[in-house]
């Protein structure tokens, strides 16, 4: 399979892992809200806010969304996921 059908099959995501995240992040409302609240605490400290900071922060590791797939997975693309973090 090529690299644009995957990418495609994943919205733009590296993988449907990280693809699955990102969809919960953005479109739940506790958790869309709680990574607004997640980056702006994080720039009132000068910090840089980062997808690992804020699974800590909001108490997900362990966790999976509701499709089963673990926020905290080594298979998710980490950066990928810090930039959706920045960009809210």
């Amino acid at each position: 399979m090529s690299e644009t059908k995957i990418a495609e099959l994943y919205n733009g995501w590296k993988n449907k892992q990280t693809w699955n995240v990102a969809l919960w992040v953005e479109n739940d409302e506790g958790l869309y809200f709680g990574a607004c609240d997640y980056k702006k605490r994080c720039e009132i400290r000068g910090v840089k806010p980062t997808y690992r900071g804020f699974i800590a922060w909001a108490g997900l590791y362990g966790s999976k969304t509701p499709d089963g797939y673990k926020y905290d997975s080594q298979k998710i693309d980490y950066k990928a996921l810090t930039d959706m973090i920045r960009e809210l």
